[in-house]
């Protein structure tokens, strides 16, 4: 599902859904740890948006890079791998990651985060500007990537 609507927002889970734009005060830890989705809008708004991930044991985003946006990852809990470069080919920063870790990927860099745990990898990422529609919700990585046109 690509994303609800307004109305339906909050029908899947009533501590996950897209708040957006209205002011959210949350324990982003506790709603990370609850998200069950590869990807769900916590909050999407003109500026900004919020998602939570949660990327399954021997899983990952993805290699990949956004041109016009600026990225923050902010691993909540289990371990990964981070990798960032200028170039699709060229990833020369490697650095294990877990739930102490943040990762500021800038616009035009190509990355990826692995997990390497026997759980699932929580985490949040903030887009600047916002990096996907409002309500979005991606149960898993396939429907993530079907949504996205991979």
């Amino acid at each position: 599902m690509k994303g609800v609507s307004e109305v339906n927002r909050c029908r899947i889970n009533k501590d996950l859904c897209d708040y957006g734009p209205e002011p959210l005060i949350v324990n982003i830890e506790r709603l990370s740890n609850l998200n069950p989705y590869y990807r769900i809008a916590l909050w999407t708004g003109r500026h900004l948006q919020v998602t939570l991930m949660s990327i399954r044991a021997g899983g990952d985003i993805g290699l990949e890079m956004h041109p016009n946006l600026d990225q923050f990852i902010r691993v909540v809990s289990g371990f990964g791998i981070v990798k960032m470069g200028n170039c699709r080919d060229k990833l020369n920063q490697h650095k294990k990651v877990d739930g102490n870790y943040a990762i500021v990927i800038p616009a035009g860099t190509w990355h990826n985060l692995i997990n390497i745990g026997k759980q699932p990898l929580k985490l949040y990422s903030i887009y600047a500007p916002p990096g996907h529609p409002f309500g979005t919700i991606h149960e898993t990585k396939e429907i993530a990537e079907e949504a996205e046109g991979h």
